[in-house]
């Protein structure tokens, strides 16, 4: 069966978060509070948790999710022993980590995504994250190679539910058996193979090995090329 479609997840794979951002943060919230300050992501979901009231789903569009970046900023604030000045520090906190220039693009993405544009491939992005994904993709001027987002939060499911990437086969009209998926997690790739996408873990690093592990995404054009596409 010849592929018509090919679906990649954002961070990770597409994007990875800007440092300089981050950086950022950690001193601006360590001056504020005068110790050091970290954000795991287990302490990240306690705060998301604590922001929504335990509400599910936290979001359902971007307006509902820039205010439930403020109160997550606020709950950090507050987390981190910080009340003075509270509501304009999450503002600036929001306005300066919340889709602004927050993520950055690997080196080849651009290249990969003109290949299988020009042979055809409907592509799309499948993310466990917020409405803002497109977004996100617009900011970095790569979502017109996309026709499909989708998005944790709209679905009401997250990888590697079977309802996601269910969710993304019909945006784009397509069969798993007609798409392959990258993801750099193993989970979620393992997840999507499961379902009938040909599937590859993208793994950076280089530390593990396998059939369906690539170490970046020139790997899927090299894959194609191999199948004569």
């Amino acid at each position: 069966m010849k592929y018509k479609a090919i679906f990649f997840d954002r961070d990770g794979t597409l994007t990875y978060f800007n440092p300089e951002k981050e950086q950022w943060r950690n001193k601006t919230i360590e001056r504020w509070s005068g110790r050091p300050f970290e954000l795991p992501y287990e302490k990240m979901m306690d705060l998301f948790n604590k922001a929504s009231k335990n509400r599910r789903p936290w979001y359902k569009n971007v307006e509902e999710e820039k205010s439930f970046m403020l109160r997550f900023y606020k709950c950090l604030l507050e987390e981190e022993g910080i009340n003075e000045k509270i509501d304009d520090r999450a503002t600036m906190l929001f306005s300066q980590l919340w889709c602004n220039n927050d993520r950055l693009l690997f080196p080849e993405v651009t290249n990969v995504l003109e290949y299988f544009k020009s042979k055809g491939f409907k592509m799309g992005v499948i993310s466990d994250t917020s409405p803002s994904l497109q977004l996100t993709l617009e900011q970095l001027s790569i979502a017109h190679y996309f026709t499909s987002f989708t998005a944790s939060s709209l679905v009401g499911a997250g990888k590697p539910s079977p309802i996601i990437f269910n969710a993304a086969l019909q945006a784009e009209g397509v069969k798993a058996e007609e798409s392959i998926y990258v993801d750099d997690y193993d989970v979620e790739a393992d997840g999507a193979r499961e379902q009938g996408f040909t599937s590859f873990l993208i793994d950076r690093p280089g530390k593990q090995q396998g059939e369906w592990v690539i170490n970046n995404l020139m790997g899927l054009i090299d894959y194609v090329k191999a199948k004569n596409y």
